[in-house]
């Protein structure tokens, strides 16, 4: 029987598998489109200051609790605050991961039959209006997209199963290098087009005048979730990380590389965007359309994509894999004999309840809950209102239920530099990130704007 001392064999181990979390989609899919969006380099700038200002704060506050407790998220709460409802802040990351995983799994499949197309030669060719009808009909076949969802849950549910270290560990020390190698070699050939250097301005030199509320508020909301703060993830994954961690340095180097990986993904996207007379506004279909149009371009296009492909297949993975294992240790409270048959009953769940999702492109597309499709409605509740109201929530519960003497000795364990940080930290996670929270929160709810 696995036991409450399970835990990371390495810090190595530990970084990887955290990094894997808030390295998926939000990092390579949806952090590209936003900045074409939203101004380029200053969208960037604002998503660096407020990923350093707001967001690790709260990823550190989110270490504590669970290294304190080492207990799962549901238990973390209970045990810091027995009695009270402060436990449903715990469920509120159970759900919230359950419903991402439900409509996240929905676009694992897409990539994998992505992948397969590009392996075969069934991309290659196409324009961009050519691909954007290949993407419909690909998300509007029921039989293809389920199958594809129902592989990515299995290969998902195959690691989780396997546990922390012989499972997720050890997928995360192969994934997470491959993921940036394949990001390196990819962007070093991107930057090679003869327009590269048009894309790397839009992206690296902020247009100050092209600053909005709206942007603001994205670069906001990006900081905040793209390290996966609010679902409790973190709480759970540093429940597994020894004493001898220090939590500011692994914290500091999942920002680092989040900050890092945008950076790539953006000069991967936006210099064959301007070489080829693209524009950097065409939101989520980037990846999906444009990207394979670009490489159609490139000698040796279509390895090019395929590569592009294994590693945002790796992103979306390693994200997966952490989405079901906080719901997995709330149900097995780290006993191994239970974890298997938790895996694979909560997996399929996942599938199951993420049919509706899936069907959404198709045969379910004009099914709607209040005004959106099964697909949009599990993203609205999940991303603007589950996330925040959780990153909330812990926010202010640290500095409330956790002395300044408790915070400031699980900080020092195993950091020289825990106290010289503190106070800034102290400061920054119980008034700065609250309140910034909060804007995003009202923002999101359509009940605040900046001006």
């Amino acid at each position: 029987m696995e036991t409450q001392n399970e835990q990371w064999s390495s810090k190595l181990g530990f970084i990887y598998a955290t990094a894997g979390t808030a390295i998926g989609l939000g990092a390579i899919w949806k952090f590209p489109y936003v900045a074409g969006t939203s101004g380029g380099g200053a969208f960037f700038l604002l998503f660096i200051l407020f990923t350093l200002l707001i967001g690790l704060p709260l990823l550190i506050g989110e270490f504590i609790l669970g290294r304190k407790t080492g207990k799962d998220a549901i238990s973390t709460y209970k045990e810091l605050a027995p009695k009270s409802a402060w436990v449903a802040t715990g469920w509120i990351g159970v759900i919230t991961c359950f419903i991402i995983l439900t409509f996240y799994s929905v676009i694992g499949g897409w990539i994998l039959i992505y992948l397969m197309n590009a392996i075969t030669g069934q991309l290659s060719g196409l324009s961009v209006d050519q691909l954007g009808v290949e993407m419909g009909e690909i998300i509007a076949n029921p039989w293809t997209t389920l199958g594809a969802q129902l592989v990515f849950i299995l290969l998902t549910i195959i690691v989780v199963a396997r546990g922390i270290q012989q499972g997720i560990e050890r997928a995360s020390k192969v994934m997470m290098p491959a993921l940036f190698v394949l990001l390196l070699i990819i962007a070093v050939r991107s930057l090679s087009l003869d327009g590269a250097m048009e894309g790397v301005r839009f992206l690296l030199l902020p247009d100050f005048s092209s600053i909005t509320s709206e942007t603001i508020l994205f670069a906001l909301g990006q900081a905040l979730f793209a390290l996966s703060l609010g679902i409790s993830i973190m709480v759970t994954y540093s429940s597994y990380v020894p004493k001898t961690q220090s939590l500011p340095l692994a914290a500091g180097s999942i920002g680092i590389m989040n900050i890092f990986v945008a950076l790539l993904a953006g000069l991967i996207i936006f210099p064959g965007v301007f070489t080829f007379g693209l524009e950097p506004s065409e939101g989520p279909q980037l990846i999906f359309v444009v990207l394979p149009a670009i490489f159609e371009q490139m000698m040796f296009g279509q390895l090019f994509l395929i590569a592009f492909l294994v590693l945002f297949l790796i992103a979306a993975l390693t994200s997966a894999f952490s989405l079901l294992e906080i719901i997995v240790a709330s149900r097995v409270k780290k006993e191994m004999s239970k974890r298997q048959k938790a895996s694979w009953i909560i997996g399929i769940a996942a599938f199951v309840c993420g049919i509706p999702a899936c069907l959404s492109f198709g045969v379910m597309a004009d099914v709607e809950i209040f005004g959106l499709t099964f697909f949009d409605a599990a993203d609205q509740l999940a991303s603007n209102i589950l996330m925040p109201l959780g990153a909330l929530l812990i926010s202010i519960f640290v500095p409330l239920k956790l002395s300044k003497t408790t915070l400031l000795n699980e900080l020092k364990q195993g950091s020289s530099v825990a106290s010289k940080l503190f106070i800034t930290w102290y400061f920054l996670l119980k008034y700065v990130t609250p309140f910034a929270i909060i804007v995003v929160f009202l923002d999101a709810l359509g009940l605040f704007s900046l001006f």
